[in-house]
């Protein structure tokens, strides 16, 4: 016996979102990972920087750093996604049954 615990309506908007944020973020990670300069503005930089390599340094830990958390978080979609998909897949059999 399964748990139910969102509806039909719930269920289905968790999928549209989860599918929304995995194809955003993966989109994202990969921008990062290959260093779109547009989204320089958004790296966690320091003020101050000795040399240019320092700068250079920092600025592509900033990208691989903000790459590998878009893609944990699209993992996390993954997550909501099957749960989403179940409880969906559950309120449709359990309709179709009556």
């Amino acid at each position: 016996m399964a748990c139910k615990f969102c509806g039909p309506k719930l269920s289905l908007c968790g999928l549209v979102l989860s599918v929304w944020g995995i194809i955003q973020l993966t989109l994202m990670g990969v921008f990062y990972y290959i260093g779109a300069v547009a989204l320089l503005e958004d790296l966690p930089l320091g003020e101050h920087h000795d040399s240019i390599e320092d700068f250079v340094a920092e600025v592509r830990k900033g990208y691989n750093l903000n790459a590998y958390n878009c893609w944990i978080a699209a993992l996390l979609y993954v997550i909501t996604l099957v749960v989403s998909g179940h409880q969906f897949w559950m309120n449709n059999r359990s309709s179709v049954s009556m």
